[in-house]
């Protein structure tokens, strides 16, 4: 299992057209992937859409994202470029 946390600078948190990216992008992932927000203690499957969205991450907020599964070490590189591109 690998994670890592990162604060969101987007100033419109998480939002739909990049959580939509990231969904897609997750797809050609095998592992699980989470995202969770500690200070509001709500968790998600990343690899869905409204289930991300429902989580309502404002700037600001802290999430840890957990990769676990067979390809968890590139995959977490790679999730954590994209969070750094987008959020």
């Amino acid at each position: 299992m690998k994670s890592f946390d990162y604060v969101i600078k987007d100033e419109l948190g998480i939002h739909a057209r990049p959580a939509g990216i990231l969904v897609k992008k997750l797809a050609a992932v095998k592992s699980s992937v989470t995202i969770a927000v500690k200070a509001k203690d709500k968790s998600a499957d990343a690899k869905r859409l409204m289930a991300v969205m429902k989580m309502a991450v404002k700037q600001g907020d802290t999430v840890t994202v957990t990769v676990e599964g067979e390809d968890e070490d590139a995959a977490v590189a790679e999730i954590e470029q994209f969070f750094k591109e987008n959020f």
